[in-house]
C-alpha cells in the first residue's frame, strides 16, 4: 500500500483485506483499516509478531500483512517467505518508494543501483560510490539518515561528484523532494529515500596544495571513475622518484594523467611525457593538464614502441604494462640516464613477479602501501582499506 492507506489500494487488494480475519502491520498502517471486521495484530518486533501470525494462520485465520510499497524490494516479503510456505503467499505490490522517487526526479532508473542502509552497514553503498555508479537509490533509517550519507560521501574523497536528493513521505499529503546540501544535518522525515546522481560537468578547482591533489579534482573515466592512482600512492611515488629541476620524466601507462600532472606541478621547468595506449586516456591527460595549468605531452601508443622517439629520461614511472612489463622495464633501463631512477607500481602478484624476475641480480627496493581511509558510520568512524599497491624502486648508478 501507499501512504494514503485504504485509498491507495485497487479493488482486488481491498477485497483481499475484506476477506482477511487478521491484519498484521504497523500501528500507522492499521489505522487506515479500522472499518474492516478483521482483528488487528500490531507489528512490534518482526520475529515475535510473525511467530504469532504463523500460529494464528495454522489455526485457521486468513492473514493480510500490510507493507509500504513493494514488499519484495527491501521489504517484509523476504521474512514472510522464510516464515510461511511459498505456495500459501500471494503478494499485491504497490508502487515502491524507489519508483516514486525517480518519477518525482523525472529520471529513467533502469540503470540505477539499489541499496539499503536500513538496519545494516554502508559497505555496499561505499562499493557503488567507488565504482562511480551513475544513479544510486538508498533506503535509509534513523542512524544512516540523509545527512550521514552526505558525510560518508564527502569522507571517501571520490573522483566522482554526486548530486544528492532526499525524497520524503512519497505519495503522502506532506510529500517533499529536495536537493541535499552536503553539510545538512536534518531534520529528516522518517520515511525517506535518498537518490544520488553522478554529475558529468567538472567542479571548479579550489586552492590546491603544492602536491597531493585530492582524487575528486581529476577528470576521470566515465565508466570507471575509481581507476586512477590514488592520492596517497601518488604522494609516495613523487617521493620515491626524487625529482630534480629540469629533468625529463616518462609516465608509462599514464591513464588519466594524475601522476604526470603532479610531476609537472612539482617540476614546471622539466619535460613530462605521459604514454597511454587508449584514446580516452589521451583525451583525459590533455584535459587534466589544461585543468591544472601544466604542460604534459601526451604520447598515444603502446610501450616500448611509443618510447623510441622520446628523449632519454632522468626519471620513469611505470604504472601499467601488464604482460609487457618485462619488455617495458628492460627498455626503460637501457634508456635511463646515469643517476636516474625508475619507480614501478604494481597491484597484482603476477606483475610483481614479472618485475622482480626482470630485475633479478640487480639492486632494487620494494615498498608496499596498505592505506585505509576513515569514514563515518552514524556517530562513529570506521577504516575502509584501499587496494594495496607495491612500489619497486630501481636506481641507475653513475
Amino acid at each position: 500500500m501507499g501512504l494514503t492507506g485504504w485509498h491507495s489500494l485497487t479493488a482486488p487488494q481491498r477485497l483481499a483485506l475484506e476477506q482477511a480475519t487478521l491484519l498484521v502491520g504497523s500501528r500507522r498502517q492499521l489505522a487506515s483499516f479500522t472499518h474492516l471486521p478483521a482483528e488487528h495484530l500490531p507489528l512490534t518486533t518482526f520475529t515475535e509478531t510473525l511467530r504469532i501470525a504463523e500460529a494464528r494462520w495454522r489455526g485457521g485465520d486468513r492473514l493480510a500483512v500490510l507493507a509500504s510499497g513493494d514488499p519484495l524490494c527491501f521489504g517484509i516479503g523476504r521474512l514472510l517467505l522464510a516464515q510461511f510456505p511459498q505456495e500459501s503467499l500471494v503478494f499485491h505490490p504497490h508502487v515502491s518508494a524507489i519508483q516514486l522517487a525517480f518519477s518525482r526526479l523525472k529520471l529513467p532508473w533502469q540503470d540505477a543501483v539499489l541499496t539499503s542502509v536500513h538496519g545494516r552497514g554502508p559497505e555496499e553503498l561505499i562499493q557503488y560510490l567507488r565504482q562511480g555508479a551513475e544513479k544510486i537509490a538508498i533506503l535509509t533509517d534513523g542512524v544512516h539518515h540523509p545527512g550521514a550519507i552526505a558525510a560518508l560521501y564527502q569522507s571517501l574523497d571520490l573522483p566522482s561528484r554526486y548530486q544528492i536528493w532526499v525524497c520524503e513521505n512519497l505519495g503522502g499529503p506532506d510529500e517533499r523532494v529536495w536537493r541535499l546540501p552536503l553539510d545538512a544535518q536534518g531534520p529528516f522525515a522518517p520515511l525517506n529515500v535518498v537518490v544520488m546522481v553522478r554529475q558529468t560537468e567538472a567542479e571548479p578547482l579550489p586552492p590546491l596544495p603544492l602536491f597531493g591533489i585530492p582524487d575528486r579534482h581529476f577528470l576521470t573515466w566515465p565508466d570507471r571513475p575509481g581507476l586512477m592512482t590514488k592520492r596517497e600512492v601518488r604522494i609516495a611515488v613523487l617521493g620515491e622518484l626524487a625529482l630534480m629541476p629540469g629533468q625529463v620524466v616518462w609516465d608509462i601507462g599514464a591513464g588519466t594523467g594524475s601522476v604526470a600532472v603532479e610531476i609537472a606541478r612539482c617540476c614546471p621547468d622539466g619535460q613530462v611525457f605521459a604514454i597511454e595506449k587508449t584514446a580516452m586516456g589521451i583525451h583525459l591527460i590533455a584535459q587534466n593538464a589544461q585543468r591544472f595549468g601544466v604542460t604534459v605531452e601526451a604520447i598515444a601508443g603502446t610501450a616500448p614502441a611509443a618510447l623510441t622517439e622520446l628523449p632519454d629520461p632522468d626519471r620513469i614511472f611505470i604504472g601499467g604494462g601488464g604482460q609487457d612489463l618485462a619488455t617495458i622495464l628492460s627498455h626503460s633501463q637501457s634508456r635511463l640516464k646515469p643517476g636516474g631512477r625508475i619507480v614501478i607500481a604494481v597491484a597484482t602478484l603476477e606483475s610483481l613477479q614479472i618485475a622482480l624476475t626482470t630485475l633479478q641480480g640487480q639492486d632494487y627496493q620494494v615498498l608496499q602501501w596498505n592505506v585505509a581511509r576513515s569514514h563515518p558510520v552514524a556517530h562513529l568512524h570506521r577504516m575502509a582499506p584501499l587496494n594495496p599497491v607495491t612500489l619497486i624502486v630501481v636506481e641507475k648508478w653513475e
